[in-house]
């Protein structure tokens, strides 16, 4: 073996990085929820902090990648991940973590990662450390031999997908949905930037129109071809539309859809809501911390 380390270069290492994690994907571990969906739209985010991705670590083994340790959306929730068979690696790149990812504040380092609890080695290797548990979060998914859920559409509104949506209405959903005010501005160039991610497929992409024209719900749909997955990502309804149905009556048809593609579970959140409509938790997603 001939291993070595380096920095993340964001233009030529994200395709090989997805790729990596796609091929690595454990469906009982999931890679500590590092899905390579969620990287995808991390990087596409308004959010995502492209200044610091130079301080992800990359691992190769003569060439080819076989651990990261980067961040999600900033240098506040960081993931490490290992090829199998790699796992004697792990301190090293904790150690990188530390070094490269952690933030400075009132004084002291601070490093937060998350890992499952399916991940025994991570853990262990974190208590070790001096790291401590602060949170826990439901992992859910709804296993597609299972019979969705059927609600009808209220009187006068339409389901519609995103090949020729309308990125402004677009944008004041997800504004208004994710309560960020009753007022969004026009800068419609974030909404354009996430539907043309790369492995973004706007046929899966479902909205729901009221009768104004305003669309009242918006999700995401991501189909991991080679594990058989979808992957929600982002889901949202107005405010003065919810209570209606409609999120459930969305993300079924999303679902429905990506069943048809070969699918046969779908990542959902960690709200109540999830769990309301069938999706089951296969596990606990944990964040730990460490301040020195």
């Amino acid at each position: 073996m001939s291993i070595q380390s380096r920095r993340y270069k964001l233009i030529t290492d994200f395709t090989r990085v997805y790729k990596f994690l796609e091929e690595t994907y454990d469906p009982v571990t999931l890679n500590s929820h590092l899905l390579p969906q969620y990287f995808e739209y991390a990087h596409v985010h308004s959010y995502f902090n492209h200044k610091m991705t130079h301080r992800f670590g990359l691992w190769e083994d003569s060439g080819s990648i076989i651990g990261i340790a980067c961040y999600e959306m900033d240098m506040d929730g960081t993931h490490l991940h290992v090829q199998k068979g790699y796992e004697a690696l792990l301190p090293e790149l904790l150690d990188w973590a530390e070094k490269e990812l952690s933030v400075f504040k009132d004084s002291k380092h601070e490093l937060n990662t998350w890992i499952t609890d399916k991940e025994t080695t991570k853990r262990e290797l974190l208590q070790t450390n001096g790291y401590i548990l602060v949170r826990s979060d439901p992992v859910k998914i709804f296993n597609y031999s299972n019979p969705f859920v059927e609600k009808t559409l209220p009187d006068g509104f339409t389901l519609i997908d995103g090949t020729n949506v309308d990125y402004l209405k677009l944008k004041h959903c997800f504004w208004k949905g994710f309560d960020h005010g009753d007022t969004p501005d026009d800068d419609i160039d974030g909404s354009i930037h996430v539907c043309n991610a790369p492995h973004a497929d706007m046929s899966l992409m479902t909205i729901i129109v009221a009768p104004n024209g305003e669309y009242a719900c918006a999700l995401g749909m991501w189909f991991d071809e080679r594990n058989k997955y979808a992957y929600l990502e982002p889901l949202a309804t107005v405010p003065k539309y919810r209570r209606m149905g409609l999120a459930a009556i969305a993300l079924t048809e999303a679902m429905k859809k990506t069943k048809a593609l070969g699918a046969t579970y779908c990542f959902g959140g960690a709200r109540e809501f999830y769990t309301a409509i069938g999706f089951e938790t296969i596990c606990n997603r944990e964040l730990w911390k460490k301040e020195w």
